[in-house]
């Protein structure tokens, strides 16, 4: 009996035993490797990602952001961070051939970066001309420079319908003064835009560029739509001896020898007439000319290309600038504030170009351009004359052309309208 208790005692510890092995065998691998030391090579690597402003790194600055009050100069707003008149003054007759500092205006954004230590010495100066570039003055050395920050394009599909007048209606769908300037110049020998009509309607396609978000320009305009008292314009793009020019659906140009306005979009106050009372000389005397109302400072620019054959002042014209485009055309600008630089006796201009600015000199009771027109050497009514267009689609590029008119004008139609709260019909697409 002994010998049988102690053999059947053995038997239950080996099974015992074999039954420890088996789960122990079955552990996770887990349990080993907790206990084993990380090398610090094998340590992963955290990178730290560096924070960038004006393409400079600044998580070893501090931030000051400031706008330039009245009359402060680059001395002013450097100041309260004890920067050196020497090093100012270096840096700002370094700096003239990138941004002269003279130019630094009131309202204008501007950034200084300084040390994060108990210095809080001034590392850089960031200044902002406008809302697309940045000018650096790196203060503790000689780097001065200009750059521009990223643009994103934004196409806008813009159409609504006359209630006022154009300037008004563009302007509350969101169109920049720049785009409705452009567009008036495109139909200006199509359309009088001194006397639309309630219910004519607009269509344009276009980029606008865009900056953080703000909007600092636009693209040219992609292709447009005007109906005048129920007649269409369409404007289609189409490049024609290397340059782009906008045709109707006909093929026939819209680009005329001269741009319909000397100043942009603005009112035409007075008329060609041969017997208007002056409100000067208070007499009954011919007007031969037109004159557009304008604030004072608005450019005025050269209908078309010429050589400048008077640029002078006189008591009655005030500053004045008269162009020979050709054998048969003349034109002559009146009561400018001031003629631009570089307008003289024998220089040639572009179309579009800038030769004065908007004034009362002379014999004028406010501000505005007096424009006078002479067609074979005497003055006549500009607002009646049928100026020749540029040519039209030529036959060798009919087939090109038909295909980029379709393809424009499929999308125009795509652009609906919309009947808005104040009963304007208006629409946009903006993609």
């Amino acid at each position: 009996m002994k010998k049988s208790w102690i053999a059947a005692a053995g038997l239950v510890l080996m099974m015992a035993a074999g039954y420890g092995l088996y789960e122990y065998s079955l552990r996770p691998a887990v349990e080993e490797e907790s206990v084993v030391a990380v090398s610090p090579e094998s340590k992963p690597n955290i990178v730290h990602e560096a924070n960038f402003l004006y393409g400079i790194n600044v998580d070893d600055f501090k931030i000051v952001d400031g706008v330039v009050g009245r009359n402060q100069t680059l001395s002013t707003l450097l100041a309260p961070f004890d920067v050196p008149y020497q090093v100012i003054d270096r840096i700002a007759k370094k700096s003239r051939d990138i941004f002269d500092v003279r130019k630094i205006a009131f309202n204008k954004k501007y950034t200084v970066l300084t040390s994060k230590d108990s210095s809080s010495k001034a590392a850089f100066f960031i200044y902002e001309p406008n809302a697309a570039e940045y000018v650096v003055y790196k203060l503790d050395g000689n780097d001065i420079y200009k750059e521009s920050k990223p643009i994103e394009l934004r196409k806008r599909e813009v159409g609504g319908t006359i209630s006022s007048s154009l300037y008004v209606n563009m302007t509350e769908q969101g169109i920049t003064p720049d785009l409705i300037d452009e567009f008036a110049d495109l139909y200006g020998w199509s359309v009088d835009f001194q006397r639309l009509q309630k219910g004519d309607k607009f269509k344009v396609v276009y980029n606008e560029k865009l900056v953080d978000g703000q909007v600092v320009g636009i693209e040219p305009i992609q292709v447009a739509y005007f109906e005048h008292m129920g007649q269409p314009y369409h404007a289609i793009p189409f490049e024609q001896n290397g340059q782009v020019t906008f045709f109707d659906i006909e093929g026939n140009s819209f680009k005329k020898a001269f741009l319909r306005d000397p100043v942009k979009f603005t009112r035409i106050s007075s008329r060609y007439n041969l017997r208007r009372y002056h409100p000067v000389q208070k007499r009954y005397k011919a007007h031969l000319g037109t004159d557009y109302a304008a604030p004072r400072g608005t450019e005025i620019r050269a209908v078309g290309d010429g050589t400048i054959i008077a640029a002078s002042y006189t008591g009655g014209n005030g500053n004045y600038v008269k162009v020979k485009h050709n054998g048969t055309y003349t034109t002559q600008y009146l009561h400018m504030s001031k003629i631009a630089s570089g307008i003289r006796n024998g220089v040639r201009v572009k179309q579009g170009q800038v030769i004065g600015y908007v004034g009362s000199t002379g014999l004028a009771t406010g501000p505005h351009l007096c424009f006078r027109f002479w067609k074979n050497g005497k003055q006549v009514d500009w607002l009646n004359e049928e100026i020749p267009p540029s040519d039209p689609i030529l036959q060798e590029n009919q087939m090109a052309f038909d295909r980029a008119k379709t393809e424009k004008l499929d999308q125009l139609a795509s652009i609906p309208y919309i009947e808005s709260l104040d009963g304007k019909l208006v629409t946009e697409v903006v993609k």
